[in-house]
């Protein structure tokens, strides 16, 4: 229900920020204006006793957060990579958001157990601890085959937590409808549709066969990576609550004491991290949306290993060309292309002038790379790239809040193990190696083969077509807007050109 009865949910977000002495905790890691400060308190005080009380052994954003249910976990998840953001002491705090949060028990991680696999657990497992790692969405126990005497971690999902969700995401939904009511130039930025996409994403990580699903398909892909490794499923024993695999063993990308301590190179994780992430979603267009901290590891032999593939992004080919020509064009900062591209991509309208774009983002560009490598932010990019975008009239693309939103998270991981870490420098070379492969000569042969191919599957159907193209001529027949003899001639220019193309292609290279 999207009702107002979610007003109920949305102040009691704020008092409980109150309660818990987090509103101002919060106010201050982001430096917010006074206006702010005062409307904010004035808002959240006199409700302060609706606010959830939370654990009062928690610092007081985590307890704030945690005491509010998953959806806030997650934002609070994101917030925990950003010490360039919220301060390097709020960032600790909320890191323990990632894994560290109040397990359920044994006791009901084994009834779900037995309950999903219609076995008894002591028949499949001979040891099955505690809980090793509780997360918003699960939790992990490390549990042994009883068959084999394999070591394997078993994720069971938290009780009634679809219920809890769709509470959150009910109320994010009434946020978004009140946002637009009120606010009719927030339209552009499609709140409805962010809440949307939200929702699918949140929704696929409840089913945890959906996750062995993506954890298979993101380890074929990435099989022949180097320096990066995943744990293989057990599909026998997985099914929608739980989900085993095997035990990954490794320090947290997270502890930089006892990575230095094991004699890791942490500048060569900073960069290999973020080289992976844009690898996999430029090369295969299918990366790991949910790479903070918590969900990564760094073997002993210094491969990082990823886990937790409930929430994984897919981009399409034709995307992936523009984003990485949109940074191929701040790498080399010729802000015309990333203009141009814009308006290629149909991001920004075309009644605006693209040279004018390009000189609002050469504003966008210059000062960013002006700052020494420490002060460098994709995230200050992302935020002042919007700023001129909304200017111009472009509208929030949702098929790329996941991808944006995960660059700044692995930005922020990467940026935790070597501040001082170029993320330009970093990613020149695999955006530039992208856009060799997927632009140009080789690239436009591919598509014209890929073309060819789907001509081929229509073929026999092209014959017909034309038939009732003659037909329908000769007894004078008006052609319907959307008329099979449209179709047809347009299935066969386009058939003409390709194989224009193809002659041409196969004459230059022989």
């Amino acid at each position: 229900m999207r009702g107002p009865h979610n007003i109920l949910r949305l102040i009691r977000t704020g008092a409980t920020l109150e309660r818990t002495g987090a509103m101002g905790v919060v106010l201050d890691a982001f430096d917010a204006p006074k206006s702010l400060r005062v409307a904010a308190r004035l808002l959240g005080w006199p409700f302060k006793w609706l606010g959830y009380e939370g654990d009062p052994s928690v610092p007081p954003a985590p307890r704030a957060l945690t005491a509010l249910g998953p959806a806030y976990i997650k934002f609070g998840q994101v917030l925990s990579t950003r010490p360039d953001v919220v301060g390097d002491e709020m960032a600790k705090q909320l890191r323990v958001l990632q894994d560290k949060l109040p397990p359920f028990s044994v006791a009901e991680a084994k009834a779900m157990v037995e309950y999903e696999l219609g076995v008894p657990v002591d028949s499949v497992f001979s040891e099955f601890s505690e809980p090793v790692a509780a997360a918003s969405i699960a939790q992990v126990h490390k549990a042994k085959l009883a068959q084999t005497g394999e070591t394997v971690a078993v994720k069971v999902l938290r009780p009634n937590i679809e219920k809890d969700f769709r509470k959150d995401i009910d109320a994010f939904y009434f946020a978004a409808n009140m946002i637009e009511l009120l606010s009719p130039s927030s339209r552009r930025l499609r709140p409805l549709d962010v809440i949307t996409h939200f929702e699918g994403v949140v929704m696929g990580e409840l089913d945890l066969r959906l996750e062995s699903a993506a954890a298979s398909e993101f380890a074929a892909n990435t099989a022949q990576d180097d320096g990066f490794q995943l744990p293989a499923i057990k599909w026998d024993l997985s099914s929608r609550r739980v989900m085993t695999l095997e035990w990954a063993e490794g320090l947290p990308l997270g502890d930089n004491d006892a990575l230095d301590a094991a004699g890791h190179d942490r500048a060569d994780l900073s960069e290999r991290v973020l080289q992976l992430f844009l690898q996999h979603a430029l090369r295969d267009g299918f990366f790991h949306a949910d790479m903070h901290q918590g969900n990564l590891k760094v073997a002993p032999n210094g491969d990082i290993i990823a886990l937790d593939f409930g929430i994984m992004g897919h981009i399409d080919e034709y995307t992936r060309r523009v984003y990485a020509e949109i940074l191929y064009g701040f790498i080399r900062r010729d802000y015309k292309r990333v203009a141009e591209v814009h308006f290629e991509a149909g991001y920004v309208p075309n009644d605006r002038d693209v040279d004018e774009f390009a000189r609002a983002l050469r504003a966008v560009g210059e000062p960013i790379f002006g700052m020494d490598a420490t002060r460098i932010s994709m995230a200050r990019l992302l935020s002042y790239l919007f700023e001129v975008t909304e200017r111009f009239g472009m509208e929030t693309r949702t098929e790329l809040i996941l991808l944006q939103r995960t660059m700044v998270v692995v930005e922020g991981v990467a940026r935790s193990l070597d501040p001082k870490m170029n993320i330009w420098n970093v990613a020149q070379p695999i955006v530039e190696d992208y856009i060799k492969k997927s632009i140009g000569p080789g690239a436009f042969a591919k598509d014209l083969g890929k073309t060819a191919l789907v001509l081929a599957r229509f073929g026999p159907r092209l014959p017909g077509l034309m038939e009732q193209v003659l037909i329908a001529q000769a007894q004078g027949t008006p052609e319907p807007k959307n008329s099979p003899v449209k179709t047809a001639m347009l299935w066969t220019g386009v058939g003409a050109i390709v194989g224009a193309g193809l002659v041409v292609l196969i004459e230059a290279i022989f």
